[in-house]
């Protein structure tokens, strides 16, 4: 499955705690799911759209997460399912967790700084970025604002470069073409420079035309292919990517080179 599609922005949960987890944040973001939240489901998703390949973004809301989270992730894992496991910085030993994600031989993290309620650049995350980036870890960060949350700033683009400034060899990929409902500041201070994004939940919201003259003036190496599944459908958001004519090599680039070269697959 060398050149399969990679999906790098996807959501599950455990069976048991799928259908409560789907709807408590279909309440909380007023948004409806396109599935019920389980792996099994996430790959008849895959199935039906061509995908080969989903990363699973899973959040720690609760520093004791960390565990049952890991737990899972090992369970799951697949040559078709890549989790990422969460580390919650508000927790007793971030930097320890984020040693023990590399010794299970996981590719990463996700951070959340609404649900897990940090700013992106506070001065308390910067011991666990340079863990991640001394260990080659990856790390997956939701940006721009959310729908769930009030719009006060704390993964803004400046606070992205702010990261990326103190610590620029960091594996960072920021969601959402850079930071959600947030894409003029993504223009102004991100776009054409080498700053990782991936386009989940971003191109309808951005319409066509807008949408390709971001991607077509960012760097072809440093966009990826993401759904933010169940909140955004696989093949509809694979649809709106192929619609905007971005050029077989860029479109090539973005579905599934790129991700493998940071996945190492």
């Amino acid at each position: 499955m060398s050149n399969a599609i990679i999906d790098f922005h996807a959501h599950a949960f455990p069976d048991a705690l799928a259908a409560r987890a789907i709807s408590r944040l279909e309440h909380g973001g007023e948004m409806k799911a396109f599935l019920d939240g389980r792996v099994s489901s996430l790959l008849g998703s895959m199935d039906s759209a061509g995908i080969g390949v989903s990363v699973i973004c899973s959040i720690a809301t609760k520093p004791e997460q960390f565990e049952p989270i890991l737990s899972w992730s090992k369970a799951i894992a697949s040559p078709r399912i890549v989790p990422l496991l969460s580390i919650h910085p508000g927790g007793p030993d971030p930097v320890g967790q984020a040693r023990r994600v590399a010794e299970a031989g996981f590719a990463g993290i996700k951070l959340h700084p609404y649900y897990q309620d940090f700013d992106l650049d506070d001065e308390a995350l910067f011991p666990l970025y340079r863990a991640l980036d001394e260990l080659g870890l990856l790390v997956v960060c939701h940006t721009g604002f959310d729908f769930a949350f009030p719009r006060v700033r704390k993964a803004e683009p400046t606070r992205i470069l702010n990261v990326l400034d103190r610590v620029p060899s960091l594996k960072l990929i920021t969601s959402h073409m850079g930071a959600w409902e947030d894409w003029d500041e993504v223009e102004k201070h991100l776009i054409g420079k080498p700053i990782t994004m991936d386009i989940s939940l971003s191109l309808d919201l951005l319409g066509r035309e807008r949408a390709r003259a971001m991607l077509l003036a960012h760097p072809m190496d440093r966009v990826h292919f993401g759904t933010d599944s169940p909140w955004g459908s696989q093949s509809q958001t694979l649809q709106a990517l192929r619609a905007l004519d971005l050029g077989e090599e860029r479109e090539q680039a973005i579905l599934w080179k790129n991700a493998r070269a940071l996945l190492g697959r």
